[in-house]
């Protein structure tokens, strides 16, 4: 199968820099109904359905007019969420200061940590978990995200 996600991320990055957001992922997958390529859109504050909607229909547009993607093809396009995946160092970047949880392997243990992000540097990200600093060499990281622990509950009469 060949991908596109150079040639997409491409165009979806100068119709980005048009609307105020950003490319937060690209994803291309196979399913039984055909290709599925999915955008992720960031923006500090976040970004709504109707900026979704309209990003999706200009992508649209340009992959229409540009015609490289030879098979059918479905378009999905969205917000990473709360609970979003830290693949890039910029995504790394983006979620300093927030809580993470990260699978990693240290020699031949698999190990997990939830802490709060607090650096990230040329090799390693560091985090805090209940006062202690772990650094985290990014090549040993298996899987990572950020996670929304919801907001306090205050009393029945807050609310």
């Amino acid at each position: 199968m060949q991908y596109y996600r150079t040639q997409i991320e491409d165009i979806a990055k100068k119709i980005c820099a048009e609307l105020h957001l950003a490319v937060y992922d690209i994803d291309e997958k196979m399913s039984g109904k055909g290709r599925i390529i999915i955008v992720y859109l960031t923006k500090i504050g976040g970004v709504t359905l109707d900026e979704c909607a309209h990003f999706s229909r200009v992508l649209s547009e340009e992959l229409e007019a540009f015609d490289f993607i030879p098979d059918r093809y479905f378009l999905e396009v969205s917000s990473p969420g709360l609970e979003r995946p830290l693949k890039l160092k910029s995504h790394w970047v983006s979620a300093i200061n927030e809580k993470v949880a990260v699978q990693y392997h240290e020699e031949d243990d698999k190990q997990s940590v939830m802490g709060t992000l607090l650096e990230v540097n040329q090799d390693t990200v560091t985090l805090e978990d209940r006062g202690e600093r772990i650094q985290i060499p990014l090549k040993s990281i298996s899987r990572a995200k950020t996670v929304y622990l919801g907001l306090p509950r205050g009393d029945d009469d807050e609310r």
